[in-house]
């Protein structure tokens, strides 16, 4: 069964760095590949290309503008279960309204 993996790019553009977030989806135990990075950019709507396999860094263009998208590398496995709490929260019983 596939997961939701929450990953996060930084982008510098023009001395800024701004923070992306982006969903990849994976089966159990897998961890993120650099085509799995760059597939997750492309649905973005970055056009990339992979400049450095081991740092993991990105040449992308957008509008005409060339920049750098670099992948963090503090990816972690979620640790909680969201189909667990959402059928868990099933069993409470609402609040009552005072």
């Amino acid at each position: 069964m596939a997961q939701e993996h929450t990953v996060y790019f930084n982008i510098h553009r023009h001395k800024q760095v701004t923070r992306l977030r982006g969903l990849i989806f994976l089966e159990e135990g897998q961890t993120p590949t650099a085509a799995d990075y760059e597939q997750c950019l492309r649905h973005a709507g970055h056009t990339v290309t992979l400049v450095d396999p081991q740092r993991m860094i990105f040449r992308a263009f957008k509008a005409g503008e060339e920049y750098t998208i670099d992948v963090l590398e503090d990816y972690e496995a979620p640790t909680r279960d969201a189909h667990a709490e959402k059928l868990a929260g099933t069993f409470r019983k609402p609040d009552p309204f005072l």
